[in-house]
């Protein structure tokens, strides 16, 4: 886990972040089960397994729970990952009062 502070300028613009922000950066990375590139999104819906019940254990919901956390308090979440390599989740939130 690490975790910084960036301006919102310095940040990918595909996030739609405020530019004159800054925001603290959060990055969890694992070298679990990992998953393939084009389910970065799927991944945070609810009840959504990229493996059966038999393979792996889990509900499906952490995942979605992260991110409804994350959009209630109008920050951003995003995921990356390689296939039996592990997973890299990076959550942007805005600094109050600045």
């Amino acid at each position: 886990m690490a975790s910084h502070q960036s301006q919102g300028d310095s940040l990918p613009a595909t996030l739609n972040l405020n530019p004159t922000r800054n925001y603290r950066v959060i990055t969890v990375q694992d070298n679990g089960i990992g998953f393939k590139p084009e389910y970065a999104e799927n991944i945070f819906e609810i009840f959504k397994r990229l493996h059966s019940k038999d393979k792996y254990v889990g509900t499906g919901l952490g995942l979605a729970l992260c991110r409804r956390i994350v959009d209630v308090h109008h920050d951003h979440i995003k995921a990356s990952g390689e296939d039996d390599k592990g997973a890299m989740f990076t959550i942007y939130l805005p600094i109050k009062g600045e």
